[in-house]
């Protein structure tokens, strides 16, 4: 007679985004992994739930003077300046590339104009292979683009802009930097977005007070790290209450109670950022004690612990 116990299926990791059906809800965020290739020694990317390249833009950008990063306590400011070599040459040199990866690729873009996020996006709809396309319309560190992320209005337009133009999935990327992101958050619904990120970084500065300078050379720049991550819960928490629209939570994740406590709140997938720079396996380990922690909270999949918190005695 067998009395061996019966063996549990495993949780089901799998996420869907709008439009965007996902393997599992850990990605990695633009900006902070390249272009997957200065990874691959250390991290098996294929098991990753997405990787999300450096951000592009029409035309190759410079980037901001040095510096362009300072440590801080629990953080780092950055103000790169979206330095890339155009979207020709990423579609020429790093798409072949990344969408070889066996993962969704969901390429990041930026542009002054509605006109010039449309043409990038309407240049990726004609890519087979990739997943989604990612609009910063929240980076601190650049001139002309942020207004998309501060005004609903503008962010309504060019989500529904790009949408029109691109079939594949449309992601938001919001800014910190507002009074309420309840509202970004609904006017980028509004518009069509399949799924909303957030945050970017926090706008932050370094100062050398013996010479009487900031440690930036473009003065401000964007805050990352763990010291965001408290502001980016409140966030994706407020985001989840006013939006059905599914969310991706970003800003100070490295751990795997980091990414439940998103989860929890409302997000239903996360992005892995800074963590990249000094713990480059974090994405897998963490993807190695997930299955454990949703049994934990006996659930059989991701999707049964978005936005459970309660917030009620």
């Amino acid at each position: 007679m067998n009395h061996s116990l019966p063996v549990s299926a495993p949780p089901d990791l799998s996420v869907q985004l709008g439009r965007l059906a996902l393997a599992n809800p850990v990605l990695v965020a633009s900006g902070t992994f390249g272009y997957a290739r200065e990874m691959q020694a250390l991290v098996d990317l294929s098991r990753l739930g997405g990787i999300l390249p450096k951000t592009i833009t029409q035309h190759p950008r410079k980037g901001n003077v040095p510096w362009r990063t300072v440590e801080t306590a629990s953080g780092l400011l950055n103000s790169i300046g979206l330095d890339n070599d155009g979207i020709d040459a990423f579609r020429q040199h790093h798409l072949p590339y990344l969408t070889g990866l066996g993962t969704a690729i969901i390429v990041s873009i930026a542009g002054r104009t509605q006109q010039e996020f449309v043409a990038l996006a309407q240049q990726l709809g004609e890519v087979p292979g990739v997943a989604g396309v990612e609009l910063n319309i929240s980076c601190p560190n650049v001139s002309g683009g942020v207004d998309f992320g501060t005004d609903p209005s503008q962010c309504q337009e060019l989500v529904a802009a790009c949408r029109r133009h691109c079939p594949h999935p449309i992601l938001a990327k919001l800014t910190p930097n507002v009074t309420n992101i309840a509202a970004m958050a609904v006017a980028a619904a509004d518009g069509g977005a399949d799924a909303i990120s957030l945050i970017n970084t926090c706008q932050g500065m370094a100062i050398d007070w013996r010479k009487r300078k900031p440690l930036l050379g473009n003065v401000i720049g964007g805050l990352s790290g763990p010291a965001i991550k408290p502001i980016a819960l409140r966030a994706v928490y407020q985001a989840a209450q006013a939006v059905s629209t599914p969310i991706i939570g970003i800003g100070g994740i490295a751990t795997l109670d980091d990414v439940l406590e998103f989860l929890v709140a409302g997000a239903s997938a996360i992005q892995l950022g800074t963590v990249n720079f000094y713990n480059p396996t974090a994405a897998t380990t963490i993807l190695d004690a997930l299955p454990t922690a949703l049994a934990e909270l006996g659930a059989q999949s991701v999707s049964e612990i978005v936005g459970t918190l309660k917030t009620s005695n």
